[in-house]
C-alpha cells in the first residue's frame, strides 16, 4: 500500500487539499468494488493538528503532524493562499521534512501555488516547474534557478511533480493516478468527477500582463510604448534609437527585466489585444489580424497557436459568447 501524504500548510487553499483526498481515497473505493484491497493509505499532515485553511474560513483536523510521520511515499503539497513570501515562512518547518523525506526516496507533487513551498526546498534548483500563471513573475523573481514552464500543467522530473493554476490540479492527481494505480483507473476516475484527461497545456488560460517589477525605468518605458502602439510595426532597432540605448543592451537589459525578449514581449501584446477582439468583437480573423499589426495570415497563425496553443479560429470559437451560443 502506497503512503500518501497530503500536507496542511497553514493558510493552504481548502479546494486542492481536499479535492486531492476525495480523487485519491475513491481510488480505494473503485478496488474495493471489485473485491480488492485499497492501494493508498492517505493522509492530512500539519504542523500541528489543527490548521486554519481558506483564510481561516475552515479549520482542518490532519491525521498526523510532520515528525510522527516517519516514512511516506508521496507528499502532496495543496495550493498556497495570501502573501507566498509569507506563507512559506509560515510553512518553513515542512521544508527540512520534505528534503528528508524526498532523500528517503519520497516522491513530491505540488499543486498551483503550492510550487512556491516546494521550490523554497530547493529541491527544484535546475528542474522543471509548473504554477499559476498569474504567479509566473513572482516566481521567477523568487526563484531564478527553477526552469518555471507556465503553459504546461504537469511536470514530471526525478520524482518531483507539479501541477499549473487553480483547477488543473486535478490533473496532475488523475496524472499519479494512472502511475500509481494504472490508466483504467485513471480513466474510470476521470469519468466519475467529469474531469478532462487529455488536458496538459494552460496556454489558452493565460492572461499576458507583462512584467514591470523592476527598476530598469528605459526597459518600463519600451514595455509601455510597446503596449500602447501594438498595432504598429516596432522594431527593436526603433526602440533602441528611442531610447539610444545600444541594440545588445537594449536586449540584454529587457530580457533580465521582462523574462522575455523584445521580440516576444512584442508578439504576446499583440496577441492578448488579439485574443481580447475575439472574445468580444464580431470581427474575423483578418480584420483582427490587421488591428493588431500583423499583415502577414501565416505569421500570425503560427505565432498565435504557439502562445495559445489553439488556432485564432478555435480561440474565437472557444470564448466568444455569440460563437459560443451558436
Amino acid at each position: 500500500m502506497k503512503h500518501i501524504s497530503i500536507l496542511v500548510p497553514k493558510g493552504a487553499i481548502l479546494g486542492s487539499l481536499e479535492g486531492s483526498r476525495q480523487l485519491l481515497t475513491q481510488v480505494n473505493e473503485f478496488f474495493k468494488a471489485k473485491g480488492q484491497d485499497p492501494i493508498f493509505k492517505v493522509q492530512l499532515i500539519g504542523l500541528s493538528k489543527e490548521i486554519p485553511a481558506s483564510g481561516g474560513l475552515f479549520t482542518v483536523n490532519a491525521d498526523m503532524v510532520i515528525n510522527e510521520v516517519k516514512k511516506t511515499d508521496l507528499i502532496i503539497i495543496p495550493a498556497l493562499d495570501g502573501d507566498l513570501a509569507t506563507a512559506i515562512e509560515n510553512n518553513r518547518d515542512f521544508i527540512p521534512w520534505i528534503i528528508d523525506q524526498h532523500r528517503a526516496g519520497a516522491e513530491v507533487a505540488s499543486l498551483c501555488l503550492g510550487a512556491f513551498l516546494l521550490a523554497s526546498t530547493g529541491l527544484l534548483n535546475g528542474k522543471s516547474c509548473a504554477t499559476h500563471w498569474m504567479a509566473s513573475n513572482e516566481f521567477r523573481r523568487m526563484f531564478p534557478s527553477v526552469n518555471l514552464v507556465t503553459e504546461q500543467i504537469i511536470t514530471d522530473e526525478q520524482g518531483l511533480y507539479s501541477s499549473g493554476g487553480a483547477f488543473s490540479y486535478m490533473n496532475l492527481i488523475l496524472y499519479l493516478i494512472e502511475k500509481y494505480a494504472g490508466r483504467e483507473m485513471a480513466i474510470l476516475s476521470s469519468k466519475v468527477f467529469a474531469i478532462d484527461i487529455e488536458r496538459s497545456n494552460q496556454s489558452p488560460f493565460i492572461m499576458f500582463r507583462g512584467q514591470k517589477e523592476h527598476e530598469d525605468l528605459p526597459i518600463r518605458k519600451a514595455q509601455e510604448f510597446i503596449e500602447t502602439n501594438f498595432h504598429e510595426k516596432i522594431t527593436v532597432d526603433e526602440l533602441a534609437d528611442m531610447l539610444a540605448i545600444g541594440r545588445r543592451s537594449l536586449e540584454r537589459r529587457f530580457k533580465k527585466a521582462t523574462s522575455n525578449t523584445v521580440t516576444e514581449y512584442i508578439q504576446r501584446v499583440k496577441i492578448e489585444a488579439a485574443k481580447k477582439d475575439f472574445e468580444t468583437s464580431r470581427k474575423n480573423i483578418n480584420e483582427v489580424m490587421y488591428e493588431v499589426g500583423y499583415s502577414d495570415t501565416k505569421a500570425f497563425r503560427t505565432t498565435f497557436k504557439k502562445i495559445t496553443g489553439l488556432s485564432p479560429i478555435d480561440y474565437k470559437n472557444k470564448y466568444n459568447k455569440e460563437m459560443a451560443v451558436a
